[in-house]
């Protein structure tokens, strides 16, 4: 086996530690409600698109009607949500994953 190589049972150790299960518990408490929040979003916007037709056609400023503008925050939303995934991750992930990296290749 190379020097390199790290063995599975390192790795099931890994993954049965303490930093491990709080690296995954913050991933998924970021990730879960983020992408149900998105999901809404988005269905409330088809939903919206397609039975409330006077709504959507609301115009708000000259020639732009809700309909565009509540489209258009579809990719500020994606942009918003990357942002704060972005901040989560530096925050919360990286210095997690930074230590259990570090010490897989400790171990070497």
């Amino acid at each position: 086996m190379p020097s390199d190589e790290i063995s599975p049972e390192t790795f099931r150790t890994v993954q049965s530690s303490e930093e491990f299960t709080q690296l995954r518990r913050s991933f998924r408490g970021f990730a879960i409600p983020m992408t149900i929040a998105f999901l809404v979003w988005y269905l409330a916007y088809v939903l919206l698109s397609t039975y409330a037709e006077g709504f959507m056609s609301l115009q708000v400023i000259g020639n732009l009607n809700l309909g565009i503008l509540l489209g258009l925050s579809q990719f500020l939303m994606t942009f918003l949500i990357t942002w704060l995934y972005i901040r989560h991750a530096n925050r919360s992930l990286d210095p997690i994953s930074t230590r259990i990296r570090d010490e897989l290749e400790g171990a070497t």
